[in-house]
Order: structure tokens, then C-alpha cells, then sequence
């Protein structure tokens, strides 16, 4: 009995710390290049055009990230194209952006699925976003790209 507990609590640990190696950056810059492999000698499998947009990393080789976004689609990225600036993506239709942290308060815009919005800040269920000209408070849940 006691050697599974053992056995269970380093396994636990094991994935515990994959998934914590996991985090959140954003692109740097308008234009950025997601390549097959670690190297500038990979050749480029797509461009983004999205500055800010959210992307997860997976692993680290040099001074490239493999990363993950929104929308499956995994490469790799040099780290001076990479920025520790916070943003999300709604992942929701139809999304409200709320005058303050509550349902209950003025809704002030309406996003689709797919925006981006730069976080100000977070709460426990809540993040302070800027889209356009709007600024406002958003569902954690409800955004991709926070962690």
C-alpha cells in the first residue's frame, strides 16, 4: 500500500511539473514567423500578422520556443519575437465586456469569438481588458491565453 501511495505521489509530481513549464507570452511584433524546427534554417510553416497575439509555450531549445495558439497550430518561434505582455483571446460568442467586475453591472460592448484584448489586470473570476476603444471587465473563463 504504501510503496502505490509513493508511486502515486511521484507521478503526480512528474506531470505536475511538465504542465507548470507550460506558459503564457505574446508576439512581439505585426509580423512573426512560426518555423518547423528550433533553427532559422526550418522552413517557415506560417506567419502571423497579430501583435499581441497569446501563444503557449511548450518547450525551450536556445533561443527558440515551441509554442501552441489559439487554434492548434504549433512551430516554433525565435524569443526576440516574444513579448511578456498580457493579452487573451474571447473564446465565447458573443462575449460582454461589463463596466465593473459583476453581471449585474452596464454592459459596454459586445465581442466576437476571436478578439483580442490586452489584460490590465485580473481578479479571482475577472480580468480588466482594453479592446479598441472600449475598456472593461471580462469572465476569466472566458478568455484563452491567461494562466
Amino acid at each position: 500500500m504504501s510503496k502505490l501511495i509513493a508511486f502515486s505521489i511521484i507521478f503526480s509530481f512528474f506531470f505536475t511539473n511538465i504542465y507548470a513549464e507550460e506558459y503564457f507570452l505574446t508576439l512581439r511584433n505585426d509580423k512573426v514567423n512560426l518555423r518547423q524546427g528550433p533553427s532559422l534554417e526550418y522552413p517557415i510553416k506560417l506567419f502571423y500578422k497579430k501583435k499581441f497575439l497569446p501563444v503557449l509555450v511548450q518547450e525551450k531549445y536556445e533561443n527558440f520556443r515551441k509554442i501552441r495558439d489559439h487554434e492548434n497550430n504549433t512551430g516554433w518561434i525565435h524569443i526576440s519575437q516574444l513579448s511578456k505582455k498580457k493579452a487573451a483571446i474571447t473564446i465565447d460568442d458573443d462575449q460582454l465586456i461589463f463596466n465593473k467586475a459583476s453581471i449585474y453591472s452596464r454592459p459596454i460592448a459586445v465581442l466576437k469569438k476571436g478578439k483580442l484584448c490586452k489584460i490590465k489586470k485580473c481578479k479571482a473570476e475577472w480580468c480588466k481588458v482594453e479592446v479598441e476603444n472600449f475598456n472593461g471587465w471580462v469572465k476569466k473563463d472566458s478568455l484563452w491565453g491567461l494562466f
